[in-house]
C-alpha cells in the first residue's frame, strides 16, 4: 500500500527531539525484524506515521505534538487520532511506572514511557508484559564463557577483618584458628550493619598497656559491644506499573482500557445521560490533572 503523499521523505530519525528523563519510546521486546510491509495493513496514515515512529530510537519524545512537528504531513489532531488507531491495532501502549525514590527525594516518583511494538500485540500480550511476565527470546547467543583460572576460595568479610587486626595493632594477632573461631562473632556485627572498616576500629581502640590472650580479649569486645539488631521494618512495596489511555492519559489496569483506549475516548461510554463523548473526555482529562497534581504534592511533601 503507498502511502499518501509517498513522495514526502521521512525526517532523518537523528533529527527527532529525545524526551526528558523518564518519559519517552521504549521498544517492546520479542519483535520481528524489519520488513517493508510491517504496516501494509494500516490505514495510508497510521502506515505512514507507524513507519516514522518505527525508525526512531529509545527515549525519543513520543507526544503528538512533537510528532506532528517532526513530519510534513499530519497536525496534532490527526497525530493524536493515528496514535490511538496505532494502539487499537496493538502496536503502541502509554505506561507509567512507580520507582523507588533516588537519595534525598521524598515521596513516590513515577515515569511515563510509551512502548512501541513493531509487531501487533493483542490486548493479553500487553497485560502479561505489563506484569513482568514477558521476556525477549530473541536475544543473540552469547559465546561460551572462559574458564577462570583457579584460586583460592574467598575468605568470609568478618575473616578478614580477624586476620587484619594484628597489622592495625599487633597486641591483637590472631591465629587462623583464633580467626575462624572468632569469625561467627564478627559476621554478627557486620549483619547489623557495621563496616569491616568500623569493626576493626572498634576491636582495636583504647587497649591495655598488654594484652595477655588476644584471642579471649577479641571475644570478649565481640560479645560486651555488639551493636543492637536493626529495627524491623515493613517491605517495601514492588515497584508499580499502570498502563495509560493513548489519547487522555487516564490510569488504569490493562483490562479497563483494551486497544490502550478507556471507556470515554474509545466511545463505549454509555450515552443514557445524552451527554457527549467530547464532554466526557474533557471530565476525563480534567480528572488527570487532578490525579497528576496529587502526585506532584506527594513528591514535595
Amino acid at each position: 500500500m503507498a502511502y499518501e503523499n509517498s513522495n514526502a521523505a521521512l525526517p532523518a530519525p537523528a533529527a527527532h527531539p529525545m524526551a526528558k528523563p523518564g518519559y519517552g519510546k521504549r521498544s517492546a521486546p520479542d519483535q520481528s525484524p524489519p520488513r517493508r510491509d510491517d504496516f501494509d495493513r494500516l490505514p495510508p496514515r497510521e502506515a505512514y506515521l507507524a513507519s516514522l515512529l518505527d525508525r526512531l530510537c529509545d527515549n525519543a519524545a513520543m507526544d503528538a505534538k512533537t510528532i506532528a512537528k517532526a513530519q510534513p504531513l499530519y497536525g496534532q489532531q490527526a497525530v493524536r487520532s493515528a496514535l490511538n488507531e496505532l494502539g487499537r491495532a496493538g502496536h503502541l501502549r502509554r505506561v507509567r511506572r512507580r520507582i523507588q525514590p533516588e537519595q534525598g527525594d521524598t515521596g513516590m516518583r513515577w515515569v511515563f514511557h510509551t512502548y512501541w511494538s513493531r509487531t501487533a500485540r493483542d490486548d493479553e500480550w500487553w497485560a502479561r508484559f505489563l506484569a513482568g511476565d514477558v521476556t525477549s527470546s530473541q536475544t543473540p547467543a552469547e559465546a561460551a564463557p572462559v574458564p577462570e583460572p583457579r584460586t583460592a576460595p574467598a575468605q568470609p568479610a568478618a575473616y578478614v577483618v580477624l586476620a587484619g587486626l594484628g597489622l592495625r595493632e599487633p597486641r591483637l594477632a590472631l591465629s587462623s584458628a583464633d580467626c575462624t573461631a572468632l569469625e561467627p562473632l564478627a559476621a554478627d556485627w557486620l549483619a547489623r550493619g557495621v563496616t569491616p572498616d568500623q569493626l576493626s576500629r572498634i576491636l582495636a581502640a583504647g587497649l591495655p598497656e598488654r594484652v595477655h590472650a588476644p584471642r579471649a580479649f577479641v571475644r570478649r569486645r565481640l560479645m560486651d559491644k555488639l551493636p543492637p539488631a536493626p529495627a524491623v521494618t515493613a517491605p517495601s512495596r514492588a515497584p508499580r506499573a499502570l498502563m495509560e489511555c493513548t489519547d487522555c492519559g487516564v490510569p488504569g489496569r490493562p483490562e479497563a482500557l483494551p486497544g490502550g483506549l478507556c471507556r470515554a475516548c474509545d466511545g463505549r461510554e454509555g450515552s443514557a445521560d445524552g451527554e457527549p463523548n467530547e464532554t466526557r473526555t474533557r471530565v476525563v482529562q480534567a480528572r488527570v490533572a487532578e490525579v497528576r497534581a496529587a502526585m506532584h504534592a506527594l513528591q514535595g511533601t
